[in-house]
């Protein structure tokens, strides 16, 4: 089969992201977003780990640690303690407090707004670094792909499947396929529809608005 063309995979991701407008408007962050701060640390924890699971142990770490400050006066350990039911817990609360006192000793105690200076902090990857920009600054230069924007990209025939296990070239892929101004609303409303329709072991094709746009629906 020939090669599919950048204008037809643009054709198909535009259409989706239009449907997915239509369907669900602009979605909110769904970690803590009270402060660019809370929301680094809980985009931190979540790796690996479901949202809900990090939303149950945020009240209490940020009631107890809410700024940099105070987070970079904690220890790993008293972290990890809070924070223990997640995966990888210790690694995380580790991360946590060496990324607030970074951002106290650095960045006079403000969560910087650059790619290259967020991607600095323990933890933070181009993912986190994505989401923080966008949600808390309203920066839109890059898209945050986590396992269901991954999934669904690579169903919808718009990133190459070398590409699958590989999320930073997914991102590139998504952004030399999609206009800029879509970039903004992908995660979140990716995820709501990865949550609602397109799971990642059984996708509900039989229920799926976009079988007709969809390379990988899977009907009969």
């Amino acid at each position: 089969m020939p090669r599919e063309s950048n204008a037809a995979k643009r054709e198909r991701g535009v259409e989706f992201c239009e449907r997915l407008n239509r369907r669900y408007g602009p979605v909110a962050a769904f970690l803590d977003h009270s402060s660019p701060f809370r929301l680094v640390i809980s985009v931190l924890l979540s790796a690996q780990t479901t949202d809900a699971q990090v939303n149950k142990v945020t009240p209490e770490l940020f009631r107890r640690w809410p700024t940099p400050e105070a987070m970079a006066g904690a220890t790993a350990e008293e972290v990890a303690e809070v924070i223990k039911s997640l995966g990888f817990y210790k690694t995380k609360a580790k991360h946590a407090v060496e990324a607030a006192q970074i951002i106290v000793a650095d960045f006079g105690g403000e969560v910087p707004r650059t790619m290259a200076e967020l991607t600095r902090l323990p933890g933070v990857g181009r993912k986190t670094a994505n989401i923080v920009l966008n949600v808390s600054f309203g920066i839109v230069e890059g898209i945050a792909v986590d396992t269901h924007v991954n999934r669904i990209a690579h169903r919808l025939g718009l990133s190459p499947k070398t590409h699958e296990k590989e999320p930073l070239k997914t991102e590139q892929d998504l952004l030399k396929i999609l206009p800029h101004e879509y970039w903004e609303n992908v995660n979140h409303q990716w995820i709501s529809f990865g949550r609602e329709i397109c799971h990642a072991r059984a996708p509900l094709c039989g229920e799926c608005p976009m079988t007709d746009i969809c390379p990988s629906a899977r009907l009969g």
